[in-house]
């Protein structure tokens, strides 16, 4: 669990409604961060109908499809056949876009860190606590710098 990013979270009211734009904008950048290890490309044209709707070029009613459709591929997902587990990475990268697209911003956040220590160092990095610093440092620089532009673009009271 990232402590840190919890307690930013936290702070942010990142689950607050009136949130939700800067909730799916981390989910975002959390979930393009391993779109490198998805194996299905139906979860990657999910994943391009939320940067849509970040962008503000895809409606709720195109993210809630996507979102339902992520989540029935991460679930059939096969996992891995090969005797290292290889395969796990790219389970959780999935389970990462799913949880994106249906704005569960922490819950990408560690389907997306699990997947990327996986894929540097499979079973072993996992085990490591300290194999996910890098990536949980990196998920509160951006979370903090997604909140920093926010508020930069709030009217001045």
């Amino acid at each position: 669990m990232n402590e840190a990013l919890t307690r930013l979270a936290t702070s942010l009211r990142l689950d607050a409604p009136e949130n939700r734009p800067l909730a799916l904008a981390f989910c975002l950048a959390c979930a393009r961060r391993v779109e490198h290890l998805l194996e299905e490309p139906e979860v990657a044209t999910c994943l391009r109908v939320l940067a849509r709707h970040v962008d503000g070029l895809a409606d709720a009613a195109a993210l809630q499809a996507a979102a339902s459709d992520a989540a029935v591929l991460a679930n059939r997902h096969r996992g891995s056949r090969s005797i290292d587990g290889c395969g796990h990475a790219a389970v959780s990268a999935s389970y990462g876009v799913a949880k994106a697209l249906a704005g569960k911003a922490m819950e990408a956040a560690q389907y997306c860190a699990y997947a990327a220590v996986y894929a540097s160092g499979g079973y072993a990095a996992v085990a490591e606590r300290d194999a996910f610093e890098p990536e949980h440092d990196w998920q509160l620089q951006q979370l903090q710098s997604l909140a920093a532009r926010d508020a930069a673009l709030l009217p001045a009271s």
